[in-house]
């Protein structure tokens, strides 16, 4: 079960989960971009099946899990991805707006989680994957609902954790902190800047980030994931410098997320669908500056081998120095 599997990295998680041919629940507003990711996961050899939700509303979101038990059979991973959001400055977000941003980001995380330990509960198995992002960690600024909202599922779900963990449960649920990735969400997420905004490099495609959320519903009992070396670096520096850091991006943060191109006219995802007729994809307007490639997370899913591998090493460049001594 998939949330905003209609564009970006919901939609690339669904092609992944295609080429394993898993059976598919997609769950996100756009009719049209449901309908193209239900033909992807065919293509690419699952199932896939449409179920047309607002993850801000509990009550649909309890009825579409309702009809995909009925009607394809028990959940055994749930992954929330999706979110909306604002590009402004916090004094020019209205608090419409911003209510809304935290309605569909945090509490859409909040009610899939909940859905889904209610039915997972009583089996006593299932997973649940938050695609989180490093600004969960590290805000910055232009995207304080957004990061506010990130903070919050941060914190919502370390609380649920810890509570299966107390009940010995055998759900278990994990994190993956994503970095600046190439989606829609640049092309359809309300901006009030005077530029078009971008993620802040280095940027990645979202079949990095579909990888990772994968490999995790498949590895769901490590807490947390970092994506990315920048992921990873941002995360490292805000434990040690983090007021270094907020001088840092008050410095860079704000020219960083504007290219010089005129914003997007006409577009927005926050109070309705923007791909209702037009379908988005998984990847932005960012191709030709983003990586599909992460050494990082490569080192991230293997680090037992890696770390038995470097220990192995140390142990032989040891022996071999012994050796030469005597």
């Amino acid at each position: 079960m998939v949330t905003g599997a209609s564009g970006g990295v919901g939609r690339a998680v669904v092609r992944e989960l295609g080429k394993q041919g898993a059976k598919v629940a997609l769950l996100a507003r756009g009719t049209t971009g449901l309908g193209a990711a239900a033909v992807d996961v065919g293509a690419a050899g699952g199932v896939g099946q449409v179920y047309e939700t607002d993850m801000a509303d509990y009550e649909q979101v309890r009825s579409a899990a309702e009809r995909i038990e009925t009607e394809m059979g028990p959940i055994s991973v749930w992954i929330n991805t999706a979110f909306s959001s604002v590009f402004a400055r916090f004094i020019d977000i209205s608090p419409e707006e911003y209510e809304r941003t935290t309605q569909v980001t945090y509490l859409g995380y909040v009610w899939g989680t909940k859905v889904a330990l209610d039915l997972m509960g009583p089996r006593n198995q299932g997973a649940i994957v938050q695609v989180g992002s490093a600004l969960a960690q590290r805000s910055i600024p232009l995207q304080s609902a957004y990061c506010g909202a990130k903070h919050a599922i941060q914190g919502f779900t370390e609380s649920v954790r810890t509570e299966l963990l107390a009940d010995g449960s055998n759900v278990k649920i994990t994190v993956v902190q994503l970095p600046a990735v190439n989606t829609p969400q640049f092309e359809w997420v309300l901006s009030k800047l005077r530029k078009h905004p971008q993620p802040v490099p280095p940027i990645y495609q979202p079949e990095v980030a579909a990888r990772a959320v994968v490999f995790a519903a498949e590895h769901p009992e490590r807490k947390e994931y970092w994506v990315g070396g920048m992921t990873a670096a941002t995360l490292m520096a805000q434990r040690v410098a983090p007021a270094l850091v907020d001088r840092y991006l008050a410095r860079t943060g704000i020219q960083s997320q504007q290219t010089d191109e005129k914003p997007p006219s006409g577009v927005s995802n926050l109070w309705e669908p923007a791909d209702d007729d037009t379908d988005y994809g998984a990847h932005g307007t960012f191709d030709r500056r983003s990586t599909g490639r992460s050494p990082q997370l490569w080192l991230s899913q293997h680090r037992r081998p890696v770390l038995l591998g470097l220990a192995g090493g140390a142990a032989a460049a040891g022996a071999m120095a012994l050796l030469r001594r005597r």
